[in-house]
């Protein structure tokens, strides 16, 4: 793909379908493992079916991982009192951490056609690891971080790749769309565990047997999405392509090079409200139970988001819409400093909910479009997201709450990632 093809991608809904100057559309270059002869259909029923159990992976996954607000706030001040929160934050940060890094290996293995036993393994071990945490004592932290931490995060690391690559075998045209209403699942599901978690863990249920129902919901869900999905081509053993062939080619492309350094810093920011908005409500004297909810509301506003990206993108580019929606989370971010009523926490919670929907919404389809051959794909976002961690907020808010210092930090982190986009955007126009 040329940078000037690349940059008309990236300018317009039409062109962001094309590939090269030899297609028409996104997404139809021939490959074994990804495509069978014919173009991606655009639709029917396995298609649709593939794409509402993609919505159920991503709502059990980061849905899950994005609720993590709610244990956050739980294990500080009742279960794990004998941690500051800046330990307890790394049982969140390594399980998003590991959903990224992990892609490094279930991309190679979709790739290769392992798409069907990356799902069900991943699905059983994030099963399992919720059931395992139902059974933590309080203040077992190393308990709670390997059961939370390692294995759940293991277990969504496996099926979030794949989960979302397989969007290309039956979509092209609609492909940006049908993967913006897939990634919306997340926020959707960071509104439902959020008010269940809620209610379970803080009412009389309690914290095992509320983190057991919790466990049997995603477990249904799964299962359901496990039966759901289809491949539109027959599995191989060959691999359409080596890290290493990828590797290389990255390596040379330096808008790809950009584009994950961005990423990188902007989701190094990003998650601090979604992991610590409730606790900052709470510490800042709202009420509880209204600060129970500020997680549900900004999720609320995530999904409208990440609906909306798919549309907006037609009009504005990804890149441009990347840019855009990251840098209004940086501003956003820092404005943190100033929560103290529920006014401000319904504000800043409705608004960056949304513009960090719309920015979550253009991170795959904007790997899609630097992924000229489809059969790479896994591997690229392997690749690209293996340099992609959780927060690291917790250790500057430390156990003295002083959340103007991992405001501000997290807030210049996501901007200077902006700005590599930024800088990106001028790479491209130059080569153009």
């Amino acid at each position: 793909m040329t940078q000037s093809e690349v940059h008309n991608e990236l300018t317009t809904n039409e062109k962001l379908q094309k590939l090269d100057h030899h297609m028409e559309e996104l997404g139809c270059i021939h490959s074994p493992t990804l495509c069978s002869e014919s173009d991606p259909p655009d639709g029917g029923r396995w298609a649709w079916a593939t794409a509402f159990g993609c919505f159920l992976v991503q709502f059990c996954g980061y849905g899950y991982v994005n609720s993590f607000g709610v244990y956050q706030d739980f294990y500080t001040r009742i279960y794990l009192t004998n941690r500051p929160p800046s330990a307890i934050s790394w049982i969140g940060a390594l399980n998003s951490f590991l959903i990224a890094n992990l892609t490094v290996i279930s991309g190679l293995l979709y790739d290769r056609g392992w798409f069907y036993q990356l799902m069900i393994a991943g699905s059983l071990i994030q099963s399992v690891s919720l059931f395992m945490l139902s059974f933590a004592q309080p203040g077992q932290f190393y308990f709670i971080f390997i059961a939370q931490g390692v294995l759940s995060g293991i277990g969504m690391g496996l099926t979030y790749g794949p989960g979302m690559a397989i969007i290309s075998q039956h979509f092209s045209k609609r492909r940006t769309l049908v993967m913006s209403l897939v990634v919306s699942g997340s926020p959707l599901g960071a509104i439902i565990h959020p008010i269940m978690l809620n209610h379970l863990l803080n009412g009389t249920v309690g914290f095992a047997r509320g983190v057991r129902t919790s466990a049997g919901f995603v477990s249904v869900l799964l299962l359901i999405a496990c039966l759901s999905m289809r491949t539109r081509a027959l599995s191989t053993s060959t691999p359409t392509a080596s890290y290493s062939a990828v590797a290389q080619k990255c390596s040379r492309d330096l808008p790809f090079i950009l584009m994950t350094a961005g990423m990188l810093l902007c989701q190094i920011g990003c998650f601090f409200p979604v992991f610590y908005l409730q606790l900052d409500s709470i510490k800042h004297g709202i009420d509880v139970h209204f600060a129970f909810y500020t997680l549900a509301i900004m999720n609320a506003a995530s999904v409208i988001g990440r609906c909306m990206a798919g549309i907006i993108a037609g009009y504005t580019g990804l890149l441009n819409l990347s840019i855009a929606s990251s840098l209004a989370c940086a501003v956003l971010i820092i404005s943190m400093i100033a929560l103290s009523k529920i006014s401000s926490a319904i504000a800043i919670g409705i608004v960056y909910g949304y513009v960090y929907g719309v920015y979550i919404a253009a991170l795959v389809p904007l790997v899609t479009v630097f992924t000229s051959d489809l059969s790479e794909l896994g591997a690229r976002m392997g690749i690209c997201f293996a340099f992609i961690g959780g927060p690291i907020s917790g250790a500057l808010l430390s156990s003295q709450y002083r959340w103007w210092i991992p405001s501000l930090f997290s807030g210049l982190i996501c901007l200077a990632g902006s700005s590599i986009l930024v800088v990106m955007r001028f790479v491209i126009r130059r080569r153009g």
